[in-house]
């Protein structure tokens, strides 16, 4: 067998891993392993397809959903209790993550049994064909993305907010590394609330409270106490997280969770419930350990940090319950 043959024959190889690989990659959107997987899932009422004002603490944008309930254009209260949709590459497939599939699939394979785009050519057109039509592919995605957002996407979305939006974060007087949980406000920034519906001191200790105790009961796998913490819908997400590390025979182990900044982004009033939008900065050790031997597979024994944006409901003569957790960029 020359060199040549041999470089083809190899890059053949590649190349059905790739095409075998990557719609998977499409469809995994983070290896984060802590509560919410380290995606945005839940719902804002009829904010959900709003983002969030930028904070001190998070002063980049929100990620868009990939699961949730909530319908374009319709509030939490109305939205129809059917399955989470996987969003554009979603674990369902969706749209993109069929034609992307699709297109590379067909390219790579064809390539594989002598087609694909200069399949006819020798090794070095097959190499070239590959990145062209990767680059092609990524052409495409990202035209059917920008698309999918117009299209999806409410007129006040990710712009100018409308008169209901409020006039964004509060301004902070109190922020930055505090006593964290237990420590009463601990990071939380608080000061002239602007916001359309008042948020007091005892509101933003239920906040820091909630970050650890769903912490806790989602590394205990204690789904019950986290239906006295979250909407039924989240407890829906976490169920399915939790399904599929007991397929895996492993437990993720989130402790050490402490606030070390948060201020508030938005709060308001839908009907009889009231909304709470806050981003949080804080320190935790995430690591997932085998189910049997207790040894660590992913993560580290080592504290990191993690800034999210999560969203809390209040509806009345009740607490507050995590609505939704939104991923940073």
């Amino acid at each position: 067998m020359t060199f040549s043959q041999r470089s083809r024959s190899l890059f053949k190889t590649i190349a059905v891993v790739l095409a075998l690989a990557l719609p998977t990659a499409l469809a995994i959107s983070s290896a984060d392993a802590r509560v919410g997987g380290g995606m945005s899932s839940g719902s804002r009422g009829s904010r959900t397809y709003s983002a969030p004002p930028s904070t001190t603490t998070a002063p980049g944008s929100a990620s868009q959903f990939n699961r949730t309930y909530t319908q374009p254009g319709a509030g939490m209260n109305s939205a129809a209790a059917a399955p989470a949709r996987g969003g554009l590459f979603g674990r369902a497939g969706g749209f993109m993550g069929g034609l992307a599939a699709g297109f590379l699939g067909a390219g790579l394979l064809g390539m594989l049994f002598g087609g694909g785009l200069f399949g006819g050519l020798g090794g070095l057109s097959s190499i070239l064909g590959l990145i062209i039509q990767i680059v092609l592919v990524v052409f495409v995605v990202r035209l059917a993305m920008s698309w999918w957002q117009r299209r999806h996407t409410p007129q006040a979305a990710y712009a100018n907010a409308d008169a209901s939006a409020g006039p964004g974060p509060q301004t902070n007087y109190r922020s930055g590394l505090g006593g964290g949980l237990g420590g009463g406000l601990g990071g939380f920034g608080f000061g002239a609330n602007n916001a359309p519906l008042e948020i007091k001191p005892d509101d933003y200790e239920a906040f820091e409270r909630l970050l650890g105790e769903i912490q806790t009961a989602w590394s205990n796998e204690d789904v019950a106490k986290l239906h006295t913490l979250a909407t039924p819908e989240m407890v829906s997400y976490f169920e399915q997280d939790l399904a599929q590390n007991r397929a895996r025979n492993v437990v993720n182990k989130v402790t050490n969770v402490k606030l070390l900044q948060g201020d508030l982004a938005e709060a308001w009033r839908e009907g009889e419930t009231d909304y709470a939008t806050v981003a949080l900065r804080f320190a935790l050790t995430d690591k997932t350990v085998d189910r049997n031997t207790g040894a660590v597979v992913a993560g580290s024994e080592q504290p990191g940090e993690a800034t999210e944006v999560w969203t809390f409901a209040r509806r009345p003569n009740g607490g507050w319950e995590l609505s939704a957790i939104q991923q940073t960029n």
